[in-house]
């Protein structure tokens, strides 16, 4: 179903439709309960319980009715899941139900449906927007296309990883269109540069959503926006799927991670730490940047490891590049942490490393494959034998179906093999979108997207771990796989380890 061309009137009533709020500025309120509660009706909208198409979707043991205005109008009435039935609404009766509760057969309405106080031009736009609704159909779908939208650097130090991410997902997509497409629309994709702060980030998402009408966002390489995505996605109805070098998960209704960020990965060394190594309430540092979102991330794996018992644990704040000006190395020696878990960048890892009290005596120490390399490569046997590293996916995980296709992609769009995480992150997420696709039919609607997507379980990417979510869970392969260093050859090895953190008990 494809978007259509809507009247000032009927666009003033999907607005009120969707979010509660008029075109006008006027106030709208909803009276909730029998106490009459009165809140903004942004809290509550008709489509936070009718979805967006109108129709209604259960939820716990309540299913609102369709308000499709055929529905609504079918001239013999209906009879209601209660048994309880009512004559076809006009007007002038849509109006008395959603004011004063009251049916077009004069019967009262559900407790559970709000009750709207409004100016008689709200409510006339808002009839005349649910007698389009079911012509109304979302942004970017066509009759023969799917419109799909993704923010990728185009400048700055970013733009090669950019560039190599977009041809990924070009592949990607080209391969679903030589199939057939699905449900016999074309995968279009529309690229825009983020630039290199947060206001360029977020215009170019306005754009992808206000002027080019994406349906929605696939692997958005956007770190000045991480933490915001979530709040973004859900203000503007935009399904996105796998947001690459995100800290931890993005949150958010609309916003599906198939893989873990930064802040699962640490999670799932944590447990490691306490079920392979046998840690027990150690003295433990957190090293991080003195950064606000970096702080958020050592704060919330203190907290899990406090729930773990481990009530010895101190955070350290450095500056990145700068990592023995705040002394934070003689820090942690002094505290004298038997376990140490780093964010930050490779260079930083190092330094912390080569403090002599840590030399002297070792400690565990963690970090997450993307933010750490080449410096644990480098440390001398008996630091190394002492480090662990999460990675979200490992060739393991690979079927030779996955290798192969993948294989394919990388061919036909030129895009090479460097960035090898980054490309796999990228082409989970496209396959995770065309079968969200898939699972929502035809008749697509990004309600029906997301709810798609909520019930994919066990999906197969052929180049990661089985990808699931559900009604509250948005990431899909909550866990990582822990490495270890092989010292001698000077290659890390795995441990045979994959730690997921939705099974593990708090």
């Amino acid at each position: 179903m494809a978007a259509i061309e809507l009247t000032a009137s009927e666009q003033a009533g999907k607005q009120i439709f969707l979010e509660g709020r008029s075109a006008s500025g006027s106030s709208i309120a909803a009276r909730v309960g029998g106490a009459d509660t009165a809140i903004p009706a942004t809290v509550v909208p008709c489509a936070n319980c009718h979805g967006a198409d109108g129709r209604g979707r259960r939820e716990g043991g309540v299913r609102p009715p369709d308000i499709t205005w055929r529905r609504l109008a079918l001239s013999y009435g209906q009879r209601l899941e209660n048994g309880r039935e009512r004559p076809a609404y006009d007007a002038a009766s849509f109006a008395r139900a959603i004011t004063t509760g009251v049916d077009a057969g004069g019967n009262r309405l559900d407790p559970a449906m709000p009750r709207f106080t409004m100016s008689a031009r709200d409510v006339e736009d808002l009839t005349a927007y649910l007698k389009r609704l079911e012509d109304d159909g979302d942004p970017g779908l066509q009759a023969d296309s799917v419109r799909v939208g993704t923010l990728q650097p185009a400048t700055g130090p970013l733009a090669e990883l950019g560039k190599s991410v977009t041809a990924i997902l070009r592949g990607t997509f080209d391969a679903v269109n030589a199939g057939g497409g699905v449900h016999g629309r074309r995968v279009e994709l529309v690229v825009a540069d983020p630039g290199v702060d947060a206001a360029g980030a977020e215009a170019a998402l306005r754009r992808l959503v206000e002027q080019e009408k994406v349906f929605a966002v696939v692997a958005p390489l956007v770190p000045a926006l991480d933490g915001r995505l979530g709040e973004l996605a859900d203000a503007a109805r935009m399904p996105m799927v796998g947001p690459l070098a995100h800290l931890t998960g993005s949150g958010g209704r609309y916003v599906f991670d198939p893989l873990p960020g930064l802040g699962e990965q640490l999670g799932a060394l944590g447990e490691y730490a306490a079920t392979a190594l046998k840690l027990t309430n150690p003295p433990a540092a957190i090293v991080h940047p003195d950064e606000a979102r970096s702080g958020a991330i050592a704060s919330a794996l203190a907290e899990r490891l406090a729930r773990r018992g481990w009530s010895q644990v101190r955070a350290y704040a450095y500056v990145p590049g700068a990592f023995d000006a705040a002394g934070v190395g003689t820090a942690v020696a002094g505290q004298g942490a038997k376990a140490v878990f780093f964010i930050g960048r490779d260079a930083d890892f190092g330094a912390l490393a080569a403090q002599a009290p840590l030399q002297k005596s070792p400690p565990w120490m963690f970090a997450a494959a993307n933010q750490v390399g080449a410096s644990a490569l480098e440390l001398a046997p008996p630091q190394a034998e002492r480090v662990f590293i999460a990675y979200p996916t490992l060739p393991q995980d690979w079927s030779p179906q996955g290798a192969g296709a993948l294989r394919a992609v990388r061919e036909r769009s030129g895009a090479g093999d460097r960035h090898p995480a980054f490309q796999v992150g990228a082409y989970a997420a496209a396959l995770v979108m065309v079968e969200g696709f898939k699972r929502a039919g035809r008749d697509a609607s990004r309600d029906k997207f997301v709810a798609a997507l909520e019930n994919m379980h066990g999906f197969q990417t052929g180049v990661t771990p089985a990808i699931g979510f559900g009604p509250g869970q948005r990431i899909g392969a909550p866990g990582a796989h822990i490495v270890g260093v092989d010292a001698q050859k000077r290659v890390f090895r795995p441990t045979g380890r994959y730690v997921r953190l939705d099974t593990v008990q708090e």
